[in-house]
């Protein structure tokens, strides 16, 4: 009487199984896509506030007023020049308020990048949800098929 080796089944791979190099490639594009729509999160920030402080004639003197006119003027650099700002009259500190139209068409046009930018991330997303749906799929369908083999295998064992 010998004893029959009694088929086992393998366990299930881990991991992405299906496509995993495209889906490396999402999410890398997709990390890409978040790190410049918070740029432009940020950037749109600065023009608001360089906005507000030109608009109420914020003294330049403060260190932050200077940072943040620094950082609007290289925000600004691609948008000087497109429509002449409009002098309000002076402020109690001698300073010019300014109704700059450029920053306000900045402002319109990051938002138009920023909301590309977003819509790209939710593409990606939906496609690595499919991947992801597409791969646990492939597991289920995988774990059927085993389990049918050995089913199999074990009815030949007992027929013989």
């Amino acid at each position: 009487m010998s004893h029959a080796v009694q088929p086992t089944l393998p366990p299930p791979p881990e991991g992405p199984i299906v496509y995993p190099q495209r889906r490396a490639v999402l999410w890398g594009a997709k990390a890409l896509g978040y790190l410049v729509y918070a740029y432009l999160v940020l950037t749109q920030i600065v023009l608001g506030l360089g906005f507000i402080l030109l608009l109420f004639g914020a003294n330049p003197e403060p260190a932050f007023v200077q940072w943040a006119y620094r950082s609007l003027d290289r925000a600004m650099e691609q948008f000087r020049g497109i429509f002449t700002s409009i002098e309000l009259g002076q402020t109690g500190n001698d300073v010019a308020a300014v109704l700059d139209v450029s920053i306000l068409f900045a402002m319109v046009v990051y938002a138009i990048i920023a909301w590309i930018i977003h819509a790209g991330v939710a593409w990606l997303a939906a496609r690595i949800t499919r991947l992801d749906r597409e791969d646990q799929q492939y597991q289920r369908d995988l774990q059927r098929y085993q389990e049918q083999v050995f089913q199999e295998q074990k009815l030949r064992e007992r027929s013989s």
